[in-house]
């Protein structure tokens, strides 16, 4: 763990600025954004679940407020013209999500654990990464977000011994709560601590 620490500390000056402009939009949208532009990040998140975050902020730049207002088979063709590895599914797991929408504000006032369970439960292709992935980007940074590279990266540094295929809410805790004492080093929840981890993999700072 000590060796993952001292990776971050080596980027993080130059990691900063961008980490720091990114927290930023994530906090604005939280605290201002509409229940379509909430709506949108959850489908980002529904989108980058086997996919790529990198070609999600193209799709959700793209297709807007179609995520709400497109007709499913309109925004499956939106989602194959950006070349989606499942466009029919996840377009219909987004129009199924649709009741979620002037919700989103109230349900995210709750305490963020069981704001979190409660998508997992109730909200289609979301998982517990998802879920995370989500908080993280309207500004509750108190999850990890455990992704494949994330997952390497703890990995490589001897923090887990696997990668698991499939997650259920207990190891899903059992490896976030292993990130924590390296947030604790830093000062930094851990949806931030994701954004410098991300950095030291892709040398950028997606979302």
């Amino acid at each position: 763990m000590n060796k993952l620490i001292k990776f971050i500390d080596d980027i993080f000056g130059e990691a900063s600025p961008l980490v720091e402009s990114r927290w930023k939009e994530f906090v604005e949208i939280g605290k201002n954004g509409s229940e379509l532009e909430l709506f949108s990040e959850l489908s980002f998140c529904v989108l980058t679940a086997n996919w790529s975050a990198n070609k999600g902020i193209i799709a959700q730049k793209e297709i807007g407020n179609g995520f709400y207002t497109f007709p499913q088979i309109e925004l499956e063709h939106a989602l194959r013209k950006v070349g989606h590895r499942f466009p029919s599914t996840r377009a219909k797991y987004i129009v199924e999500n649709r009741w979620i929408v002037g919700k989103l504000r109230e349900i995210l006032s709750k305490p963020p654990e069981s704001v979190r369970e409660y998508i997992v439960k109730n909200v289609r292709g979301i998982g517990w990464k998802e879920s995370s992935h989500f908080l993280r980007n309207v500004g509750i940074g108190n999850f990890a977000i455990l992704d494949k590279h994330i997952m390497r990266l703890m990995l490589e540094n001897n923090i887990i011994k696997e990668i698991p295929n499939g997650w259920t809410k207990y190891r899903y805790l059992d490896y976030e709560s292993r990130l924590v004492p390296i947030s604790k080093h830093f000062n930094l929840p851990l949806g931030k601590l994701d954004l410098y981890m991300w950095y030291l993999v892709k040398k950028k700072v997606d979302k």
